[in-house]
């Protein structure tokens, strides 16, 4: 059993394994309203410099964009509706494979087309973000988000940071109203 973490808090991964080189960031949620029109909560990680921006497109990971350059960020694909037991979407981090430039992955969510249907994080229970161990399939952190994100339509739900004494896990849960767009434009990507 993995480490609960509050909002604001932090892990060390190291802590939980001796060598980890492989995780997966699986990232949950169900709709507040069943029978309501579809959810469609899209997951994605962009890899950030010391800067604080992203080095390119290429490391902006969603759904249109599934696997960074040398696949040491792979989207596992776009769950559509948040229907089912488990996690909604995974990405999977080799973090043997980073270049040593990137220092912080951000692993935020938005929802597709949430104006149109008039849809916020207010109509989602049950919402969360966990670190695997993809070789041992041991649960190392997880953090449940509260539900009093009413107006938001995008959140920032956790992020991977690099240490002189290895990788972090942050939670964070800051929500905003910004699309998947505006979320990239925030780390210097122009799309």
């Amino acid at each position: 059993m993995g480490i609960d973490l509050a909002k604001g808090a932090s892990a060390a991964l190291a802590e939980r394994t001796d060598v980890l080189t492989h995780i997966t960031v699986g990232l949950g949620w169900d709709p507040n309203r069943p029978g309501a029109e579809e959810f469609d909560l899209d997951a994605s990680a962009i890899a950030l410099q010391g800067d604080g921006r992203a080095p390119g497109l290429s490391y902006f990971i969603y759904y249109n964009n599934l696997s960074s350059p040398r696949g040491e960020i792979v989207h596992r694909g776009d769950n559509l509706t948040g229907e089912g037991a488990g996690d909604d979407e995974q990405i999977d981090v080799r973090l043997d494979l980073l270049s040593s430039a990137i220092t912080r992955i951000v692993f935020p969510v938005s929802i597709h087309n949430a104006d149109y249907r008039h849809q916020s994080f207010g109509d989602v229970h049950g919402a969360y973000i966990r670190v695997v161990n993809a070789d041992t399939d041991e649960e190392l952190v997880r953090y449940d988000l509260s539900s009093s994100a009413a107006r938001d339509t995008s959140m920032l739900f956790g992020e991977l940071l690099r240490s002189a004494d290895g990788w972090h896990f942050r939670a964070v849960g800051e929500g905003g109203v910004d699309g998947l767009a505006e979320i990239a434009r925030a780390y210097g990507l122009a799309v």
